[in-house]
């Protein structure tokens, strides 16, 4: 890749550092999408011990890329997005990915190919672990940030998606107890 066409993808990479999410993190500030690529990231290196047979720097990947369209379209979050809004950022990861040369236009058109269709373990684990690094900042968030409608969502976003493998209906288990705790020590204080 030449220089100019690195700094390019760089400069449109950034957008990803600006572009806040709904969520929240623990010090009071919205968390920009990178932070959460980057923990998600995070996430698929601790659990590779739990899946040894599994590419796990292929999954690294998809949590590094899979909110690249949103560098362009900026976060929508998840009870909000439509499916033109889906059609909206898979253009976006389109146009990004044509600006890309050889050989990383066509592996990660693949690798995109390959996390929406959700039939390979890889991808499968991404998504599972997509849906719980969510859980996992709102209950680090303070309470007063979740909107009515998070207290039901957080205990059941992503149930399908963790329902192949035993670790991930674990670890969404501890998730949920985290979850029914905060919400019952915000009854308690009368936060809620």
């Amino acid at each position: 890749m030449n220089t100019r066409q690195l700094i390019n993808i760089m400069s449109v990479a950034e957008n990803l550092k600006n572009n806040t999410r709904h969520s929240w993190t623990s010090s009071h500030r919205h968390e920009s999408v990178a932070e959460h690529s980057w923990r998600l990231s995070l996430m698929a290196y601790l659990i590779k011990d739990e899946f040894p047979n599994v590419d796990i720097n292929k999954v690294i990947l998809m949590c590094i890329f899979h909110d690249l369209g949103e560098a362009i379209t900026g976060d929508i979050p998840a009870f909000n997005k439509s499916e033109c809004d889906e059609i909206v950022e898979s253009d976006a990861v389109s146009q990004l990915l044509c600006s890309l040369p050889q050989p990383y236009k066509a592996e990660l058109s693949d690798l995109f190919v390959e996390m929406n269709e959700q039939q390979t373990i890889e991808a499968k684990i991404y998504k599972a672990l997509d849906k719980m690094e969510t859980l996992i900042q709102h209950n680090e968030a303070e309470i007063s940030t979740w909107i009515p409608l998070e207290y039901e969502m957080n205990l059941s976003y992503g149930t399908k998606e963790v329902d192949f493998s035993d670790y991930m209906k674990e670890l969404k288990q501890t998730i949920y107890k985290d979850s029914i705790q905060k919400i019952k020590a915000a009854k308690e204080s009368k936060n809620f």
